[in-house]
């Protein structure tokens, strides 16, 4: 028996016999994080389970149309047979969901970062999304996917390859993808609540980012401060996806949004195009994720964390230039 499927019994025997169920995502949480969460604790919940769903920022406004999203709470009680994490590269990405637990039973992710802090790790980085692993599994290990949690499922997979464009799209990945729409989940209400629809106040959050539009040397970043944030009257502590657009922009190596969360902490996505890996810069500053997509929480001052990171990304930049000549 392969590793692979050695892992796959221990999680099938773990969730089958465990009765109270604890799963976590990550912090800032995106599709694939709200997606998974709900895809499998929906699942669970179908067998029986008693499941604990904990998302530490609670469910950003555009995923709350998914069934269960209103199941997600800011912090778990109680006792646990089992605790999951997913999409979370290390054990800091949970946040404080897991304060007063010890580390969790599982960790099912998919990012080349991750630190295999779980009891037991399922990490497949060829897998465009968590969703997309679970996906998979599920059925695999004799749990029945609803059609609530294959729409789950399935908004994982679409936003974490911005609707099955990102290169590190796969056949694989489209059969999944197929196999969930199957259960007759509404693909285009996916794409329009996902990918297209922004709200009045993130439109206005972007404004003041792209008010502060830089370039340099195939970098390109924006910034969006606190007091933007309340100006806009934006609800979130993210970037209202303002790193897709910066990422669109042609002739751009590598794109980088700086969202100040407190006057003394900062959070840095970055976003490239193929040849280059922020992930191993992300990784630097405590952070994680993709080549092609990463980021990081970093203490500091707005100001001194932006230049760090401007040198930082330029060295990667030009040392990719310098390889290929």
């Amino acid at each position: 028996m392969n590793d692979h499927a050695a892992v796959l019994r221990l999680i099938s025997a773990l969730l089958h016999n465990s009765m109270r169920i604890l799963i976590a995502a990550h912090i800032h949480p995106d599709g694939d994080a709200i997606g998974s969460l709900l895809g499998l604790g929906l699942t669970l919940q179908a067998a029986g389970k008693q499941v604990q769903m904990v998302s530490t920022d609670g469910v950003p406004s555009v995923y709350k149309f998914l069934v269960g999203a209103d199941q997600v709470i800011t912090f778990p009680s109680g006792n646990f047979d089992a605790m999951v994490t997913l999409d979370c590269s290390d054990i800091k990405r949970v946040g404080n969901a897991l304060d007063e637990y010890a580390l969790p039973d599982l960790n099912i992710d998919h990012h080349l970062t991750n630190e295999n802090f779980a009891k037991i790790n399922l990490v497949d980085v060829k897998a465009v999304a968590t969703s997309e692993i679970l996906a998979v599994i599920l059925p695999q290990m004799g749990f029945k996917v609803t059609k609530p949690a294959a729409a789950a499922l399935l908004t994982g997979i679409v936003t974490d390859t911005l609707g099955f464009r990102t290169s590190n799209m796969t056949s694989n990945a489209l059969r999944s993808a197929a196999d969930l729409f199957e259960f007759g989940v509404d693909l285009s209400e996916i794409y329009q609540k996902t990918l297209m629809e922004h709200s009045f106040e993130a439109i206005g959050y972007w404004a003041a980012g792209l008010n502060r539009l830089q370039r340099r040397d195939g970098l390109v970043w924006a910034t969006l401060t606190l007091e933007d944030r309340k100006t806009a009257h934006y609800p979130g502590r993210d970037d209202a996806d303002l790193i897709t657009v910066l990422s669109s922009i042609a002739d751009i190596d590598i794109a980088i949004i700086f969202v100040e969360q407190s006057h003394e902490r900062v959070k840095v996505s970055w976003r490239a195009r193929p040849g280059y890996d922020v992930s191993q810069i992300a990784l630097g500053f405590g952070g994680g994720g993709h080549a092609a997509a990463a980021g990081a929480e970093i203490h500091g001052a707005l100001a001194e964390v932006q230049e760090r990171v401007l040198r930082a990304t330029q060295l990667i930049r030009a040392g990719i230039l310098l390889e290929n000549g």
